[in-house]
């Protein structure tokens, strides 16, 4: 395009290249530096170079999850023995989580990297020095968090949105709701996100959008990736809170200060340092094609599956979460039976999400060893419910959702062998249209959604509603 508008006699101010995902910032790197608008590409380059990006985390006191690279399975099976299992295994250079997994033991790591040393990414470039496999280890339990930030050629940064992701850490961002503001995080871990995100912007020289990539685990922060350009969680933050993101960012990029922006009415004067917290809960959830594609696995992973994205705004969380459920095409019931079906590590967590249906009336149903385990605790269960080919003990699980006895699901597979175990539970639930949840954070979600929901009627609120009009929009 530079040399048809250049052959055209046309004259290039300069390209803006942290708009548009993954896919510009690859061609950053063979563009005249002088045309990158915003971000250098050098610093682009730094925050995607493994070796380079663990320096300066190291140098500026920022924990990351243990880790390494490899360009061979003899390398990642030796990262991976250093740092234990499980670990994500990840491509460099890609978009959308592609070919990224979570893997359990050594066969896992050679069949994940035999997959991307022959398939194509082999034929996109492959595993090389330059574009070599991430082996980090894998916070089962950890709560992941997004931070989009701005940050102009004065050096002031801006902290527009913290999100709070609803699954836990290992599904991939696109795929997973979140919600802003954080709804559990604690002032001390909003503080080291804030001022994490901050070191890293100001350390990579950033001009314009970064969004950052944290999981908190134990109330320790972990950074998990930098990317100096906007995320697909911008226009969500801009809706979220009434500030144009990317238009802010535009201009920061062709030289103004976020001062002048403010002064100009198109940032909120008391925007300083952070975006002020709206009166609001927001959540984004993702938009999942599952019930197009028969028999696939529900199972949410790092390798991005949605393929677009809604968001639900209200006085709380759980009416926000509700909101977003309907508009993804998912309707929380309002009675009937929830089938539980618990790893074992899951099980004394599980219990508060038990507790939490019993109490807004459902009927439990559990697997044999979910079953024991609640009754133990307390909870009744009214159905004892058996695994796929084992008779005479109880009922069948694909049975009672295809009959129409089961209203929501709530199937948590964790390891090696329960992540393979259950997919014929989740396949029944999306032949059936039956809500289907693979993490307790979202079962906790949807209890909530359901219990505000049943107390605060539903109300349509607008956006030219929530957010008085914009200077910008005035002009």
């Amino acid at each position: 395009m530079l040399e048809a508008e250049q052959a055209a006699g046309g004259t290039v101010a300069g390209v803006i290249v942290s708009l548009g995902g993954q896919t510009p910032l690859k061609l950053a790197g063979s563009l005249p530096p002088e045309l990158v608008l915003g971000t250098s590409p050098a610093s682009i380059d730094l925050a995607e170079d493994r070796e380079r990006w663990n320096a300066l985390c190291h140098e500026l006191a920022i924990p990351q999850p243990a880790g390494g690279t490899a360009t061979s399975t003899a390398e990642a099976l030796s990262v991976a023995g250093r740092v234990g299992y499980p670990v994500l295994l990840r491509p460099s250079y890609v978009l959308g989580g592609r070919a990224m997994e979570i893997v359990y033991d050594d066969d896992g790591v050679r069949r994940v990297m035999q997959a991307m040393t022959s398939g194509a990414l082999a034929r996109e470039g492959g595993v090389t020095a330059e574009r070599p496999v991430l082996v980090d280890r894998f916070l089962e339990d950890a709560v992941e968090v997004d931070v989009d930030a701005v940050r102009d050629g004065a050096g002031e940064i801006l902290i527009a949105g913290i999100m709070e992701h609803v699954e836990e850490a290992g599904v991939h961002s696109g795929d997973s709701a979140c919600a802003l503001p954080p709804q559990t995080l604690r002032d001390d871990v909003l503080d080291a996100l804030e001022r994490h995100t901050r070191s890293l912007a100001d350390s990579l020289e950033v001009c314009g959008l970064i969004n950052v990539q944290y999981a908190v685990k134990d109330g320790q922060v972990y950074v998990l990736e930098a990317n100096p350009r906007a995320s697909r969680t911008v226009p969500f933050v801009a809706k979220a809170t009434g500030v144009p993101l990317a238009m802010v960012a535009s201009r920061v990029m062709v030289g103004q200060t976020l001062a002048e922006l403010r002064l100009e009415g198109l940032l909120p004067p008391d925007a300083v340092g952070r975006v002020p917290v709206l009166d609001h809960v927001s959540v984004k959830e993702a938009v999942l094609p599952f019930d197009r594609f028969p028999g696939v696995d529900t199972l949410l992973g790092p390798e991005m599956r949605s393929t677009g994205e809604v968001m639900g705004v209200d006085i709380t969380f759980g009416l926000a979460f509700a909101k977003s459920q309907m508009a993804a095409g998912i309707r929380l019931p309002d009675s009937g039976t929830v089938f539980l079906s618990l790893a074992d590590r899951d099980k004394p967590a599980g219990l508060e999400v038990a507790r939490a249906f019993s109490d807004l009336g459902f009927s439990i149903a559990a697997t044999m060893g979910t079953a024991g385990y609640l009754r133990s605790q307390g909870v009744a269960v009214d159905t004892l419910v058996a695994k796929v080919g084992e008779e005479g003990v109880a009922s069948d699980a694909v049975d009672l959702i295809a009959q129409g006895k089961v209203q929501l699901v709530v199937n948590t597979p964790r390891g090696l062998g329960p992540r393979a175990d259950g997919q014929h539970i989740r396949t029944a639930a999306v032949t059936h249209k039956v809500p289907c949840l693979t993490t307790l954070a979202a079962a906790r979600a949807a209890a909530a959604g359901i219990a505000d929901v049943r107390s605060h009627a539903l109300v349509v609120r607008a956006l030219q509603d929530l957010h008085p009009v914009p200077g910008w929009a005035v002009r």
